[in-house]
C-alpha cells in the first residue's frame, strides 16, 4: 500500500533520513521503532508533505501516487491519516467540534464510515466528555480525540506517531485496544512507538530507524527473539 524507497530529508542543512527504503503492506499494522531523535516522527512528516523537513531524494508512493511534492491537504485527500505526536488539538473547541470539522472522504469498500456516534463507540469516554474544550480533556482523553479525529477522514491508511506517548497504564490499554479493533478491521496502519512492550502487542512487522538509517526488518515475533538485536538498536 505504501512503498518508500531511498528516501533522504534533511532539516536545514541537517540530514535526517539515509535513504530509507520501507514498505507498509495493506491491512497490516507496521511499527517503526528507535530511540529517540533517530528520524521516526521526521519520516511520518515526510510522508504527509509537512515541512519542515524537505524531501531532497527519494521516492514516497501510495499505491501508484508519488506523494513527494505534494500538499499535506493532498495526501490527506487520497487516504491518509495522522495521529501526530503531541495530539495537536484545538484548545477552545468541544470534542464534537474537533470532530465536526473534519473533511470527509468516502469509506473505504468493504469499511463503515466512520461518524461521531461510532467515535464514541470507540472511546466512550469522549461521549461522556462531549462539550468539553481540547484544554479540558485529560493527556489520554486527547490522545484519544486525535486518533478519532483522523479517523473521521476514513483513512485507507493510518498513521500514529508515538499514541502512548505520556500516558497512564490505563490510558495506554485503550490506546492499545482500540489499535486492535482497527487492525481487526483491516485498516493499514504504520505506527511508530517507543513503548517497545505495548508495540510488539499490536504490530505485525517491526522496522528499526537508527540515524535516519533503517537497521532491521522483520515480523514482530523476530524481533522479540532477537535480544541482541533489541540491544543492541533499542537499549532493552
Amino acid at each position: 500500500m505504501l512503498e518508500i524507497v531511498n528516501l533522504h530529508s534533511n532539516y536545514g542543512e541537517a540530514i535526517v533520513l539515509r535513504g530509507v527504503n520501507l514498505s507498509v503492506p495493506a491491512g497490516r499494522v507496521t511499527g517503526l521503532l528507535g530511540r529517540n531523535g533517530m528520524g521516526k516522527t521526521t519520516l511520518i512528516r515526510s510522508i504527509m508533505g509537512l515541512t519542515p523537513p524537505t524531501v531532497v531524494k527519494g521516492s514516497v508512493k501510495f499505491g501508484t501516487t508519488e506523494l513527494v511534492g505534494r500538499e499535506p491537504d493532498q495526501v490527506a485527500g487520497l487516504g491518509i491519516g495522522l495521529v501526530p505526536q503531541g495530539r495537536r488539538l484545538f484548545p477552545s473547541l468541544t470534542v464534537v467540534e474537533h470532530l465536526e470539522i473534519c473533511p470527509r472522504r468516502d469509506a473505504p469498500a468493504g469499511r463503515s464510515a466512520w461518524t461521531i456516534d461510532r467515535a464514541f463507540e470507540l472511546f466512550p469516554r469522549l461521549g461522556e466528555r462531549r462539550k468539553h474544550r481540547g484544554n479540558q480533556l485529560s493527556g489520554g482523553e486527547r490522545q484519544m480525540l486525535a486518533i478519532v479525529r483522523a479517523l473521521m477522514s476514513n483513512p485507507d491508511l493510518l498513521l500514529m506517531d508515538e499514541p502512548t506517548e505520556g500516558l497512564a497504564p490505563v490510558m495506554v490499554q485503550h490506546v492499545e485496544n482500540a489499535v486492535r479493533i482497527l487492525r481487526d478491521e483491516g485498516l493499514t496502519v504504520l505506527l511508530v512507538e517507543q513503548n517497545l512492550r505495548s508495540a510488539l502487542s499490536l504490530i505485525d512487522s517491526a522496522n528499526i530507524l537508527e540515524t535516519g538509517v533503517l537497521v532491521y526488518s522483520g515480523t514482530a515475533q523476530d524481533l522479540k527473539n532477537s535480544p541482541d538485536i533489541l540491544q543492541r538498536h533499542l537499549g532493552v
